[in-house]
C-alpha cells in the first residue's frame, strides 16, 4: 500500500485534515505529522479528541519562535522523519508555517505534494499566509483548489498542471461536525445565551495581534458594540492584550480557546461574526451567518460578492456602523462545493498514485 505522509500544524488544518484522513484510509497507509505550531490543549488535543482523529503518528513540538525559526526547525524535523517513512506523497493544508515546511521538504526530497487549498491570495504579500500559500503552490504537483477564484489565480501565475476544482474541505468538516455540536456542545447554556443575543469574536493575525494600535481599536470596536460579544482568545492574542494592558469594555467576555463543537455552535446562533480568520469566514457563509471581517483584504472574496462577508479593517467606528447598518441581502449561492471534497482528492490521488 502506498504512503502518504500528513502535515499539519494548526487548528484549521486539524479541521481539514479530519475529512481527508477519513477518506484516505482505505486506499493509503497515512503518516500524520504533527508539527506541534499549535501547543496548547484546547488548540490542538481538544480537536483530535472531538473530532474523533486518531492521534498523530509523530508529534515534532516545535511551538513558538520567529517565522524562520519555527520554520528552519520544522525543516530539520521534518526531513528525518522523510528518511525514515519514504512517502509516496506528501500532503499538506493551506497556508502556515507548517504548510511552507512541509512543502519545502517535499521539494528538496523530489516528493510529488499534494496541497489542499491552493490558489488562495489576499495579494497583501506582508501577511506570512500569503508567502507562505503562494511558495507552496509553485512547488505541488497536485494543487486542489476549493473555488473557480482560485483556479484562476493560478493560471494567472502559469499554474494549470495538476490543477483541480473539487470544492472545500472545510464544508464536509462542517457537515460532518454540525449535528454532533448540535447534541454534544453545551456552551449556549454554560454561558447564558441565547440565540441572535450575542456576537462572537476572533483575532489571531500577526498583522492584528502584534500591532498594539489595531489590537486596541479593534477592541474598542468589540466594546462599542450593543451586544455582549464572545472572544475566544488565541494564546497570542492573550499575550499581547496582557503586555499592553489593553482595555476591554465589559460588554466583552474574553474567554480560553474553544473546541471545534463550541465554536460551530457559538458560529450559527451568532448575530454577528467578526474575524480576521479564513476559516471563520467560510463557516459564517455556510451556517448564514454575517460576517465582518478585521481586514482589508481577504483571500475569499467569493463571500464579499455574495454579500455576506464585509472588510472593515479595524477602524473602531467603521466597524459599528456595519454592524448596526449592514445586514446581509439576497441568497447564498453554493460557493464551496458539495460536501464531497475530501473523496475527490482521494479518488484523483488514487487515479495518479497507485
Amino acid at each position: 500500500m502506498k504512503t502518504i505522509v500528513s502535515i499539519v500544524g494548526a487548528r484549521p488544518q486539524f479541521i481539514k485534515a479530519a475529512p481527508v484522513s477519513r477518506a484516505l484510509t482505505s486506499h493509503f497507509n497515512e503518516v500524520m505529522i504533527h508539527t506541534g505550531q499549535h501547543y496548547d490543549y484546547e488548540m490542538s488535543d481538544l480537536f483530535f479528541k472531538e473530532m474523533d482523529m486518531r492521534q498523530p503518528d509523530f508529534n515534532l513540538g516545535i511551538g513558538g519562535g520567529t517565522h524562520g525559526a519555527q520554520t528552519g526547525m520544522m525543516l530539520i524535523e521534518l526531513e528525518k522523519v522523510m528518511s525514515s517513512v519514504k512517502p509516496d506523497c506528501i500532503l499538506v493544508y493551506g497556508d502556515t508555517n507548517s504548510t511552507l515546511a512541509g512543502a519545502l521538504t517535499a521539494a528538496k526530497a523530489g516528493t510529488p505534494l499534494a496541497h489542499v487549498e491552493a490558489g488562495l491570495r489576499s495579494y497583501n504579500r506582508a501577511m506570512p499566509e500569503e508567502v507562505n500559500r503562494v511558495l507552496t503552490d509553485h512547488v505541488s504537483t497536485w494543487l486542489f483548489c476549493p473555488t473557480d477564484v482560485a483556479v484562476q489565480n493560478l493560471k494567472k501565475e502559469g499554474i494549470v498542471k495538476g490543477v483541480h476544482q473539487i470544492g472545500d474541505v472545510m464544508y464536509d468538516a462542517l457537515l460532518h461536525n454540525l449535528e454532533i455540536a448540535r447534541e454534544k456542545s453545551q456552551i449556549l447554556a454554560r454561558m447564558s445565551l441565547k440565540k441572535g443575543e450575542y456576537a462572537l469574536a476572533t483575532v489571531h493575525r500577526a498583522g492584528n495581534t502584534d500591532n498594539r494600535n489595531n489590537m486596541q481599536s479593534i477592541l474598542d470596536a468589540l466594546g462599542s458594540l450593543p451586544t455582549r460579544v464572545i472572544f475566544p482568545v488565541h494564546p497570542r492574542t492573550r499575550k499581547r492584550i496582557e503586555e499592553w494592558e489593553l482595555a476591554v469594555n465589559s460588554n466583552v467576555s474574553l474567554i480560553e480557546p474553544l473546541g471545534p463543537l463550541d465554536i460551530l455552535q457559538l458560529l450559527e446562533n451568532a448575530n454577528c461574526i467578526l474575524t480576521d480568520s479564513g476559516g471563520m469566514q467560510r463557516e459564517a457563509y455556510l451556517l448564514g451567518a454575517r460576517c465582518i471581517t478585521l481586514r482589508e483584504e481577504t483571500e475569499w472574496v467569493e463571500t464579499v460578492s455574495a454579500g455576506w462577508n464585509s472588510l472593515a479593517g479595524v477602524d473602531a467606528k467603521r466597524i459599528r456602523a456595519l454592524y448596526e447598518t449592514w445586514k446581509p441581502a439576497g441568497e447564498r449561492p453554493l460557493l464551496y462545493g458539495d460536501g464531497r471534497a475530501a473523496e475527490k482528492i482521494v479518488q484523483i490521488l488514487v487515479s495518479e498514485i497507485i
